[in-house]
């Protein structure tokens, strides 16, 4: 009999604390290459601590979390940075360094030691920028661009990683309509070429239109995962927020809007 290949990120009996809250209890996540997966929940109830724990940046108060069926403790750093890779709320920039240098970045885990990047990874990065609509700032410093350039450059920096699972938080953060659409669509994409995206959201809609998961997380231990269609409802969306919302139909789409 031939051996299941083991999900690209999983989480078993998974805990996450924060002080003497426990936030998520007994997570049990599988995530498959093709997945686009959304984390839904109002502020403080753990999405950023949970996706932080999914990285191994912080200790799960119990349970395990693997890639490739390997558990993350045995991983070489830099090995797992090929295979993981994290986009997080905010960027600090305690050095000055130009646009191209901050999205070469992504390209370390696959350079030897003392290895300089070559014109593939310099090719690989401008790729990157482009896809991000940073075309021709390879040279701005970073402290020139604004809120919303520096945000799509942390994603064009992780793009140029392309690691097979994708830990995304709050990705649209200062982005403007059009270019949170454009991210979703990349992100969409990047989920289709069998990499696992794992992403934090606020809009409810942006994750009902592109993701085909959802893991709601309610703050208190307890978690609904299930596809899109049938978690989506107004029942748990209103439960989620403590709002009351309605479903609407527009144009073949559903809409979740206040009632």
């Amino acid at each position: 009999m031939t051996e299941r290949t083991p999900p690209l990120l999983e989480a078993r009996g998974l805990a996450v604390v924060a002080g003497r809250r426990r936030l998520v209890e007994d997570l049990e996540l599988e995530v498959w290459p093709g997945e686009a997966l959304a984390v839904l929940g109002p502020n403080g109830v753990g999405k950023t601590l949970t996706l932080q724990t999914l990285a191994g940046l912080r200790p799960p108060a119990a349970g395990e979390v693997r890639v490739d069926g390997r558990p993350l403790a045995d991983w070489p750093r830099r090995l797992l940075a090929q295979r993981l890779g994290l986009l997080p709320q905010g960027t600090e920039d305690p050095f000055p360094a130009t646009v191209m240098e901050e999205a070469l970045i992504g390209r370390h885990p696959h350079l030897g030691f003392w290895q300089w990047e070559s014109a593939e990874d310099l090719a690989i990065a401008r790729e990157a920028l482009d896809e991000v609509d940073l075309a021709g700032f390879g040279e701005r410093a970073l402290e020139t661009l604004s809120g919303g350039e520096r945000r799509r450059l942390s994603i064009a920096t992780l793009l140029v990683q392309d690691p097979a699972v994708w830990l995304v938080d709050e990705p649209t953060n200062h982005l403007d309509p059009p270019h949170q659409l454009a991210v979703m669509r990349l992100l969409g994409a990047r989920a289709a070429t069998a990499r696992a995206v794992l992403v934090t959201l606020h809009d409810v809609n942006l994750a009902a239109g592109w993701c085909a998961r959802c893991l709601l997380l309610f703050g208190d231990g307890r978690w609904e995962l299930g596809p899109a269609a049938e978690v989506l409802t107004e029942d748990a969306i209103s439960r989620l927020y403590d709002m009351p919302v309605k479903r609407h139909e527009v144009a073949g789409r559903r809409l979740f809007l206040p009632a």
